[in-house]
């Protein structure tokens, strides 16, 4: 089956993130595929690149970069939702004349549209909420 993923929980302040992770895992070794995994409202905090857990927790984003890379997987933020929260990449800083970005790679930032075209192109789509 073809899967896509919905996150709106914050990596550290809800178990929405991780619990996300875990279960895009345990779908590919059972031979899923993921289409998309989308990232939005909180949930975007997830592709921040600024974020620096104590050594003793869990790097949940590097741990989906991770998951991305051995996988292929299309990791995208909505941009709307991270915008808002100060989560740009180095076209959306130079837009808003800001002086860094801090979209961690491989996340994309995208719109809503790729929800949909998800939800089309996917047999299930599974959100995991704060």
């Amino acid at each position: 089956m073809i899967f896509s993923i919905v996150i709106t929980g914050a990596p550290y302040s809800s178990q929405a993130s991780d619990s996300a992770l875990r279960y895009c895992q345990s779908l590919l070794n059972l031979g899923h595929s993921i289409h998309r995994v989308f990232f939005y409202a909180d949930g975007v905090h997830s592709g921040s690149s600024l974020a620096a857990p104590p050594q003793d927790e869990s790097n949940i984003p590097a741990q989906w970069a991770e998951l991305a890379k051995n996988h292929e997987l299309d990791l995208v933020v909505c941009i709307a939702a991270a915008v808002r929260r100060g989560i740009i990449d180095a076209d959306e800083a130079r837009r808003y004349e800001k002086s860094a970005d801090n979209l961690a790679q491989p996340f994309a930032l995208s719109g809503l549209g790729q929800l949909v075209e998800a939800g089309i192109v996917s047999d299930r789509i599974v959100t995991f909420g704060a």
